[in-house]
């Protein structure tokens, strides 16, 4: 049987890559946590749905996440698209290209291959360098030569970041013309990078950040398409999934996203999707400006239901002008 999947063009990469990705992380947790039986059978089935993107980081499950992907890999072979990250530590910042080198030359180590598809820096960027953050001007002053030459060397196709931190800084990095590649979070509750909301919306305002990137040929991966599981309405977790999640760009906390989840009921019950859960992995498609949006699976039933979304296509226009009205509203309950 061919699969449904839809296939987009990686910005100026000229990867085409599948609408839906697979998601390695913490969150979901299949691959830091599942048994080695599911994990392989979880790569394999995203494979036959047509899945060909597969993201990790040495952060997930402290090399875990990277290690697990290996043996799979290994064992597998799947034609597939494979990004990784880096997050620089404050000490890093003092030899940002051994640091990267470093990163890389591991990544490759537990993954198994030869040469890294896409690699992203992994560390929120600001205006100005903090404990926490990374100034714009380390990022193209200092993180793109070394990612050039890493490049140069054959080690990675092409480089990108984590598009989080300050709207500002991140505007000023995609820009600059220097990245390929931006993880960008587009998700009901956070939905700023693609879409203008009222002001006042109780959330971190991207200030279109996607439409930004495609105008600059930068391609977008969109993350936390179900706000880390609290776009189900619920707050009880999925004994594979990580226990307790910080929300990123949206509420305060988990159980604040969760409850604002249910203002996207009338989605339901006006007839646009089956479930909210649906809604969400529709509406992360359901623009020109998300090249690919990354899922995190607990087990392979929600692999099986976010495909099964994603083939039911985008959300149509009236449900995107319904959802301008609901954002209104939770700009003024708050």
């Amino acid at each position: 049987m061919a699969n449904s999947m839809e296939y987009r063009t990686l910005g100026r990469t000229g990867l085409k890559v599948s609408a839906l990705a697979f998601g390695c992380g913490d969150v979901g947790g299949l691959m830091v946590r599942g048994a080695p039986v599911e994990r392989e059978r979880a790569i394999a089935r995203a494979v036959e749905l047509g899945i060909n993107y597969l993201d990790t980081a040495p952060s997930y499950g402290s090399g875990e996440s990277e290690k697990n992907l290996g043996v799979v890999l290994r064992a597998l072979r799947p034609p597939v698209i494979v990004g990784t990250k880096c997050r620089l530590s404050t000490a890093d910042l003092a030899d940002v290209p051994g640091a990267l080198a470093r990163s890389v030359e591991n990544s490759l180590a537990l993954l198994g291959r030869g040469r890294l598809d896409l690699f992203h820096l992994h560390n929120p960027i600001a205006r100005v360098r903090s404990e926490r953050r990374i100034g714009v001007a380390d990022v193209l002053d200092q993180v793109v030569p070394a990612l050039t030459k890493l490049q140069e060397q054959g080690k990675i196709r092409f480089f990108g970041v984590t598009a989080l931190g300050e709207t500002g800084a991140l505007h000023r990095a995609l820009a600059s013309g220097a990245i390929d590649t931006a993880q960008v979070c587009l998700n009901l509750l956070s939905p700023t990078v693609a879409h203008v909301v009222p002001a006042g919306y109780p959330a971190q305002d991207f200030d279109q950040l996607a439409v930004l990137a495609r105008e600059q040929g930068v391609g977008t991966i969109g993350i936390r398409v179900l706000a880390g599981g609290a776009l189900s309405g619920e707050t009880a977790r999925h004994p594979i999934a990580i226990p307790a999640v910080d929300p990123i760009a949206s509420g305060p906390d988990y159980a604040t996203d969760a409850a604002r989840a249910r203002a996207f009921a009338p989605l339901v019950a006006e007839g646009y999707a089956a479930s909210v859960v649906e809604a969400a992995f529709r509406f992360a498609l359901s623009t020109d400006a998300m090249s690919t949006v990354l899922i995190g699976t607990s087990d392979l039933a929600q692999l099986e239901f976010a495909a099964a979304a994603a083939a039911k296509g985008p959300l149509p226009a009236p449900a995107i002008d319904r959802l301008r009205a609901l954002w209104a509203e939770l700009a003024t309950t708050k």
